[in-house]
């Protein structure tokens, strides 16, 4: 049974990355001095850094490679010397090559396998009903960032060249990056009808195009359709881990709909809606396409945890956009979140400094002038950096883990992403 402690009172060790381990966080962030971390299930805890990553921060070297560390100004570098969290070269640039060297563009790496996702995605989308063909289309224009599929497939060329020295893709592994985008698809569309969204990646959403009611019929469609892709694969473990997918997105949004009175649960609680709503397609997704490429179990895990991480950093970073970035910039209005009562990281980290930002929570912002303040409070605190500061751990862990495959482009490609995650703008 993890201690209950006061989320207020700061934890003053390590640098100003350190800052996030409040030790009201301590219950699903912190491993316990006297044994291994309990977690909340669904949430990642980040473990303590052992002997040889201590040793490779006190000699200024990258945990997962061990190449020396540049701490110029010009490359960026940053030691982080706190005992829980782990130095990499992931976010940071090693003196051994430039970054832009080191990890070619991810996206030029699957392009060929990526060159026909939405014309194939299209192809299972079969209806004579012309409004229903057009709403299911609609996303499916080669304009999105199409960041899932391409994890997978980054993940199915490193397990590949890791277990059998290819880095082919077959076409079931494909079929998953195709699945994955369908869900993650379907699963905007369902959102936006809930949230009453307007736009939707810099265009009329579908509900307010065609209306809610098609809307949720079109979303129920794609799943459909993603379902019956999937089944042809004939893998019931596979089956499993995309249907869990589903599960979790459904048990996400109600945990999205609620709030913790607890202020202490509230921080776990958002984590693992995060896990559920965004984390989980990526983490299933790359262990299935891990699954059919017959790998070991132990690198199966590892392409979950690493999806896991990445994916809640991912959304811990949206979270930050939603406060820094312009309507423009997102495809969606800014402040979204606070206007739908949504207290995300950056809300949650500012309660220190305004401890009147519970009540607002509470009350899901709805009187008359909470979404302005609020708004003002999370800049006034260092809410907004301390929510960078988490995502920049989660995206360490990530790298720790995939840095034990084979060298290989792709799994160097994967190391890159955690930046791209974290320097992203919308």
């Amino acid at each position: 049974m993890l201690p209950t402690i006061n989320m207020a009172a700061p934890l003053r060790r390590g640098l100003r990355a350190g800052r996030v381990l409040r030790a009201g966080l301590r219950t699903h962030l912190v491993a316990p001095a006297d044994g291994p971390l309990a977690a909340p299930a669904g949430v990642s805890p980040l473990p303590r850094a052992g002997p040889a990553a201590l040793a490779a921060v006190r000699a200024r070297r990258c945990t997962p490679c061990l190449r020396p560390l540049s701490f110029t100004r010009e490359t960026n570098c940053t030691l982080i010397s706190s005992r829980f969290l782990h130095t990499t070269c992931s976010a940071y640039r090693c003196t051994q090559a430039p970054m832009k060297e080191r990890h070619q563009n991810p996206y030029k790496l699957v392009q060929d396998d990526m060159s026909n996702l939405c014309d194939d995605i299209k192809k299972e989308l079969v209806t004579g009903i012309a409004d229903l063909r057009d709403m299911t289309h609609y996303y499916f224009d080669g304009k999105g960032k199409s960041f899932r599929p391409m994890v997978v497939l980054l993940m199915a060329r490193a397990c590949n060249f890791h277990q059998h020295n290819t880095s082919e893709v077959s076409d079931s592994q494909r079929r998953i990056a195709m699945v994955a985008e369908m869900i993650h698809t379907a699963s905007l569309v369902h959102d936006d009808v809930i949230d009453k969204a307007n736009t939707r990646r810099g265009k009329p959403a579908v509900n307010f195009k065609w209306g809610e009611k098609k809307a949720i019929l079109a979303g129920d469609f794609i799943l459909s359709a993603a379902s019956v892709a999937l089944a042809r694969l004939g893998n019931g473990d596979v089956v499993s881990l995309l249907s869990q997918v589903i599960d979790d997105l459904v048990n996400g949004e109600f945990m999205q709909l609620g709030s913790k009175e607890n202020e202490n649960e509230r921080f776990a609680h958002y984590l693992k809606k995060n896990f559920k709503k965004t984390a989980s397609l990526i983490a299933h997704s790359a262990k299935a396409v891990a699954v059919l490429g017959e790998v070991d179990t132990d690198v199966q895990e590892i392409a979950f945890m690493y999806g896991k991480h990445l994916g809640i950093a991912f959304q811990l970073i949206d979270d930050v956009l939603d406060f820094t970035a312009c309507g423009n910039q997102l495809g969606k209005p800014a402040a979204a979140d606070l206007k739908l009562g949504l207290a995300t990281a950056p809300v949650l980290f500012a309660c220190d400094k305004h401890p009147e930002l519970h009540s607002m929570i509470m009350r899901r912002f709805s009187l008359t002038g909470d979404v302005e303040k609020a708004w003002e409070h999370v800049l006034e605190s260092d809410g907004v950096q301390q929510t960078r500061d988490l995502a920049q751990r989660y995206c360490s862990e990530a790298v720790k883990l995939i840095s034990t495959l084979r060298p290989s482009p792709e799994r160097d490609a994967l190391i890159g992403i955690t930046e791209m995650v974290l320097t992203r703008d919308k």
